[in-house]
């Protein structure tokens, strides 16, 4: 019983113990993944200015038949 009772304990503890063996998780990614995400970032940034602008344009030269009309 003595046995039983010490290899409980010794399993609840072992959780909660510091393992002196460093643990390394080295994550490799593909360059080109990377790449062609900046890419594609980039043309939404793009298109997202050229509609910003060209609704901005379309908004000014409305107001301004409204106001000059």
């Amino acid at each position: 019983m003595k046995n039983l009772t010490d290899s409980l304990k010794q399993k609840l503890t072992s959780k909660y113990a510091v393992s002196d063996i460093p643990q390394t998780n080295s994550r490799s990614t593909d360059i080109n993944v990377l790449l062609n995400r900046v890419k594609s970032d980039k043309k939404q940034e793009i298109r997202k200015k050229f509609y910003f602008s060209a609704a901005a344009s379309t908004g000014l030269i409305l107001f301004g038949l409204i106001v000059f009309s």
